[in-house]
């Protein structure tokens, strides 16, 4: 018989899986004459496991990745040069743990993006509070956020994060305002969360990314590489091969 009463119950304490589902562990626990404990247990692990995959579709969609990307199906052969333990080293994710940075570095079209999407994705099935983002687009949407008023509560959303991912640091010119706001949330993150930059640009051109600002770049790049794995890539497009 339907527990209308029990499932209501459930509800209220916010359990919507153990509601839907307390009908099955109840007849499993009578046809396999299961103790109290066993039944509970049974119905708890089934709540915890659906929170989990509810939680990290949740993490999915906020990181913004708009294509999955596994580092099964990366060409660590295609490269010219790439120091493929130290990549994989990363999907262990203690440098998340670590809150500690990477920096991926090199020409368009080796795989940079690739294995960012990557380490975004893995991070996220692991449960980890993550955002993907193109430099110029984290620039707009921060310089949007002072027409509305809003920019603390940007500013604090990705200071909150477990991993920030910053994509095509150097590809386009940045203002002078642009610069400030990436400062800022570089500088905020220092050793409290991670931050994956991939660039086109060696470090002693950095200053062109900030427009022009040596200083300010050099103190973005010692907050970064302070604790910092740099990947340096080399090698031709990918995508002018295919």
């Amino acid at each position: 018989m339907p527990h209308e009463e029990l499932k209501s119950q459930l509800k209220k304490l916010l359990l919507p899986c153990s509601s839907e589902n307390i009908d099955k562990h109840i007849r499993e626990a009578i046809d396999k004459t299961k103790t109290y404990e066993d039944f509970l247990s049974g119905l708890l692990d089934e709540e915890i496991a659906s929170r989990k995959e509810r939680r990290i579709k949740q993490r999915l969609k906020a990181s913004t990745l708009k294509i999955k990307k596994t580092i099964e199906n990366f060409d660590f052969n295609f490269p010219a040069k790439i120091n493929k333990q130290l990549v994989k080293s990363l999907f262990e994710l203690s440098f998340i743990k670590e809150k500690t940075n990477v920096i991926l570095l090199g020409p368009s079209g080796v795989g940079k993006t690739f294995i960012a999407s990557a380490l975004t994705y893995h991070a996220c099935i692991n449960d980890y509070k993550c955002r993907f983002t193109t430099a110029v687009n984290l620039i707009n949407e921060l310089n949007s956020s002072i027409s509305d008023n809003s920019l603390l509560k940007r500013m604090n959303n990705l200071i909150g994060l477990d991993l920030l991912v910053i994509d095509e640091l150097g590809y386009l010119p940045v203002d002078k305002q642009g610069t400030d706001l990436l400062f800022q949330i570089i500088s905020n993150r220092y050793e409290t969360g991670s931050v994956i930059i991939t660039t086109n640009k060696p470090f002693k051109q950095w200053n062109e990314i900030f427009n022009g600002d040596v200083s300010l770049a050099s103190a973005v790049i010692d907050r970064l590489v302070h604790h910092c794995e740099v990947i340096k890539i080399e090698g031709k497009s990918y995508r002018v091969k295919e």
